[in-house]
């Protein structure tokens, strides 16, 4: 490796000495973000039982609290550009959890249900996924999508850690203190890293007076309206909504699904968990690909590994080997939604406007989050399977691969644009 190689591998190498606890404090918040949408998947059984509720009735309550976040996203991104992520996460972090607690207070009436998901939402929206990518972003250029990768593992985490968790908890206390349960190891693993290593480079005080005296932010980039008028942000738009509408669908009802084929609890969660662990790999592979080659391209083949997933398991009715297998593929592309978007978001639009920018992204991303659940239970309840939504599935997840492999390639200047000061903090 010479020239401009090898001064990105030096660039890399310094990012991870300076900066490398960063990302896994950023992945710890990602992962507590989540911790209502990943962790929600074993307590619908338990809680429609109890209630004599549907799967719908029991699911709606994310739906509420996913388009909550979608309506805020961009104010919320705007906040990020305005004060820096850091204080927004020490605090969402735990309200996050504390809300998630609560959820162990229901009482089967559907107006303390939506109360309780309106308070989760609340909890949350300072700890979108803008708040945890924007920091990684500020200080990572070089190996800025091995560093999001590692941020963005933290769906992984929950998405192995939390099912199986929640279902342990619930077997052996109960429901409704699984929930605290559940939301007082997180915090106890996950919060003292947060304080102590997440920072972005707007978070200190000398960056501020930077901007102060220099009339101009630290970052520089594309302005939000202009950012907004461009069709790579509308592309960006709608391959996230298709995406997120059905993977996080299949996430949330695996285990469900599974036992629908006839596979008991525990062993459908410990099935689920391969998602999670088969997450880390393909993202931070995924993060590895972005660094080095288009990531339009890369995003577009990743996109279609949950297709052959979702495939396998219409094609083995749900037997064991072949939802180990669909679980794998669903988990290898899991999360590269966001990392993609994330990525094609800096190196096209810049930093100066990333939070809104992002924000509006996460918008779709949180929109399909919502209706993907519920969509994936309205089936469920019409039809009394999952199959005609792995159907649904198939079509949308090859219409985002085709939306991303129609981007063009960032433009060299563009890619400049994306330089941080020389003198960042």
């Amino acid at each position: 490796m010479t020239g401009g190689g090898m001064r990105s591998a030096n660039g890399a190498g310094a990012e991870w000495r300076k900066y490398f606890m960063l990302p896994v404090a950023a992945g710890l918040g990602y992962a507590t973000s989540v911790i209502h949408i990943y962790g929600l998947g074993p307590y619908i059984q338990p809680l429609s039982a109890e209630f004599g509720w549907s799967r719908t009735e029991t699911t709606v309550g994310l739906t509420i609290a996913t388009l909550v976040q979608a309506v805020c996203s961009v104010p919320i991104g705007m906040l990020v550009d305005r004060i820096g992520p850091r204080l927004l996460a020490i605090i969402g972090s735990l309200l996050t959890v504390a809300a998630f607690a609560l959820m162990s207070t229901a009482t089967g009436e559907a107006a303390n249900w939506y109360m309780l998901w309106g308070l989760m939402a609340l909890a949350t929206l300072p700890i979108q996924a803008t708040v945890w990518t924007s920091a990684v972003a500020s200080r990572f250029e070089a190996s800025r999508g091995l560093a999001f990768a590692v941020t963005l593992c933290g769906a992984a985490i929950a998405t192995s850690l939390f099912p199986y968790l929640a279902t342990r908890l619930i077997a052996e206390v109960g429901w409704r203190t699984a929930f605290v349960a559940q939301a007082g190891i997180w915090v106890v693993c996950s919060y003292p890293l947060i304080f102590l290593f997440f920072r972005g480079a707007r978070d200190s005080r000398e960056a501020r007076f930077a901007e102060a005296r220099q009339g101009r932010p630290v970052l520089s980039g594309v302005g939000f309206f202009e950012g907004l008028r461009s069709s790579i942000y509308l592309r960006l738009l709608l391959a996230s909504l298709l995406f997120t509408f059905t993977i996080i669908a299949l996430v949330v009802h695996f285990v469900p699904i599974l036992t629908s084929y006839g596979l008991t609890a525990l062993d459908a969660a410990s099935i689920a968990a391969l998602i999670g662990l088969a997450s880390i790999f393909g993202r931070l592979s995924t993060g590895m690909l972005l660094d080095r080659f288009p990531a339009s391209f890369v995003g577009a083949g990743v996109f279609m590994l949950p297709v052959a997933g979702c495939a396998v398991l219409i094609a083995t009715g749900g037997s064991p080997p072949g939802a180990m297998a669909a679980a794998v593929l669903i988990g290898l592309t899991l999360g590269a939604e966001i990392d993609v978007v994330v990525y094609l978001t800096t190196r096209h639009f810049g930093l100066k406007s990333f939070g809104a920018l992002y924000g509006g992204l996460l918008g779709a991303l949180s929109i399909g989050t919502a209706l993907g659940p519920l969509g994936a239970a309205r089936v469920f309840d019409a039809y009394g399977n999952y199959g005609p939504f792995l159907w649904v599935t198939i079509g949308f997840m090859a219409a985002s691969s085709l939306a991303l492999a129609s981007l063009p390639h960032p433009a060299a200047e563009a890619d400049a644009a994306l330089k941080l000061v020389e003198n960042e903090v």
